[in-house]
């Protein structure tokens, strides 16, 4: 039995959940989210609980049992209390701000890369080099942060570029000296 799969999804009472055949349905305070599971597992309510089971024992209703008990407490969590990524900006020069609801980040390139957010999704800069992404939504917050580290990844050699906050980039030493005859 799955480890995580057995484990109970406890609901909040500000959350609703709405169960119809494969698709899970989960109001909260911070929006919707609505979900097709695979028919290899069933989802099921009992007052204030969640519980994930899978139909059969094959090796493919196994392998989605402890995934879509993720799913759904992902979504009860995010409609509940949202989830966030933060991003550290390092490098002369390099800085963020938000423009209405879109992010612009000068990265040294000849002009502005400017980021429009996904549905759902909030920008927030703190001093000119932390970015907060947040949402309701654990895969397009996720998303949407690799999207912005992937305007300029931190480089090996000087560390420069966006990082997610306490990622640690491994430094190369560059190179030495020419040493030879004169």
């Amino acid at each position: 039995m799955s480890r995580i799969g057995k484990r109970p999804i406890t609901v909040p009472t500000k959350v609703q959940v709405a169960i119809d055949g494969t698709k899970v349905v989960v109001k909260g305070p911070k929006g919707e989210l609505s979900r097709d599971l695979p028919t290899a597992v069933t989802v099921s309510q009992e007052g204030e609980t969640l519980q994930v089971t899978r139909r059969d024992d094959t090796k493919a209703s196994r392998q989605m049992h402890g995934l879509c008990r993720t799913l759904v407490a992902n979504m009860v969590e995010g409609v509940s209390s949202g989830f966030q990524r933060r991003l550290e900006i390092q490098g002369v020069g390099y800085r963020a701000q938000v423009q209405g609801r879109n992010l612009v980040l000068n990265m040294g390139y000849s002009h502005q890369v400017q980021i429009v957010p996904p549905e759902g999704i909030q920008f927030a800069v703190e001093g000119t080099t932390n970015v907060i992404v947040s949402g309701y939504d654990k895969e397009i917050v996720g998303n949407t942060a690799a999207k912005i580290r992937a305007v300029r990844p931190p480089e090996p050699y000087k560390g420069k570029g966006i990082r997610y906050a306490g990622e640690e980039v491994r430094r190369k030493a560059g190179k030495t000296g020419k040493s030879g005859k004169k």
